[in-house]
């Protein structure tokens, strides 16, 4: 992973205050359930501003939170919610949870395979028996088919103006999509617009790359499904969330 989001992270609860975290929880939360009814512990990888994971603690869960961006961990503290800044790949810890979850396409950030490998091996070794790794990727048939566009997205609250323009570059040999971002924020007392680029390369994957990476570091597929609506994955559907279980 590169070192996204240290601009991009002051502006990211604004540019996703339309998000349905409570509808994102609670799929999670019924995830959960579904394959482990007695699950209790949970550690987040990639936490951000702990919008999921308030919603899971209300709920009665033990969470804990895994974030890169300081900034974003200092947010979330704020709010209540327990995390520390660390990088996914190369943290340790003693402590073993019931599921693993890793949502808005964190694992899809992770974009070469000794990474990957090092990420799953890492939520494993967190796991306890039979513990759930449950996590959202890009979907490479959805990729295909629909081809990501450019975007402008436009938005704002009392103090702030941010204009986003989203712009990929396809490489097609290394299921990547590099989503070059041009940012412009304006203080709304203030005339002069601030401007900043970042380039967030995002991976996709099918279902059987994820299931050879998941039998390869102790973990078996339990369901694929379409985000949110739990949908037969398509052509049409562009995250995916997995259901890993961890083998023994």
């Amino acid at each position: 992973m590169n070192s996204n989001f240290q601009l991009y992270s002051k502006y990211y609860n604004l540019l996703y205050k339309d998000k349905d975290y409570d509808a994102e929880a609670n799929y999670v939360s019924d995830c959960i359930r579904n394959y482990s009814a007695n699950a209790k512990t949970i550690l987040e990888f990639g936490s951000g501003t702990g919008g999921h994971g308030l919603i899971l603690q209300k709920m009665g869960y033990d969470i804990y939170g895994l974030e890169r961006s300081k900034q974003m961990v200092e947010e979330a503290k704020l709010l209540g919610f327990p995390c520390e800044q660390a990088d996914i790949t190369k943290f340790e810890t003693d402590r073993k949870f019931d599921a693993v979850i890793s949502l808005f396409h964190v694992i899809s950030y992770i974009t070469d395979n000794d990474s990957l490998e090092k990420v799953f091996r890492n939520a494993l070794n967190c796991l306890n028996p039979g513990g759930l790794f449950i996590f959202d990727v890009w979907y490479s048939p959805a990729v295909y088919h629909q081809k990501p566009e450019t975007r402008i997205k436009k938005v704002e609250n009392e103090e702030i103006k941010v204009i986003r323009m989203a712009e990929p570059e396809i490489h097609i040999n290394k299921n990547v999509v590099d989503v070059n971002y041009s940012i412009l924020v304006k203080e709304k007392d203030q005339i002069k617009w601030i401007e900043f680029q970042e380039k967030h390369p995002m991976r996709h994957f099918s279902i059987p790359e994820i299931d050879l990476l998941a039998r390869s570091t102790g973990f078996e597929i339990l369901n694929a499904e379409e985000f949110l609506s739990k949908n037969e994955p398509s052509e049409n559907t562009w995250g995916v969330n997995f259901i890993l279980k961890k083998k023994g």
